[in-house]
């Protein structure tokens, strides 16, 4: 597993939105979606709102390869399950950032179901 330049990852955690995109099978990318992420140490993390079946999440999961963009960085990636124990740090960071939008909004990416839907994104 690549590392992330500090600075991109940086920018890309600044941002808002994250737009991600996995690979099909045939190597071309699956339209974006825009979601949210929170960088935690020197990793970048996403989780599914909607659960383990969100379809966004299972192709993610699938191909295990695809393409973010935010804060005028697109980097090819690696999705992986994430360790458990970002758990606690990564809902911090989730809440730090997103709070302001309100509980209805961040409930679904930090509340206990989310932490199973837990991407660890790294540069390819």
């Amino acid at each position: 597993m690549t590392t992330w330049d500090e600075a991109e990852l940086r920018r890309i955690g600044a941002a808002t939105e994250l737009r991600i995109s996995s690979r099909r099978p045939d190597g071309t990318l699956r339209p974006a979606v825009t979601i949210w992420h929170a960088a935690v140490g020197d990793a970048l993390y996403i989780r599914s709102a909607h659960g383990p079946e969100n379809g966004w999440f299972r192709r993610a999961v699938r191909s295990g390869i695809g393409r973010v963009a935010a804060g005028g960085v697109s980097k090819d990636v690696t999705f992986e399950l994430a360790d458990p124990a970002v758990k606690t740090d990564l809902d911090a960071a989730l809440h730090t950032k997103y709070d302001r939008y309100g509980a209805a909004y961040v409930r679904p990416i930090t509340g206990a179901d989310a932490a199973s839907t837990t991407l660890v994104v790294m540069p390819a």
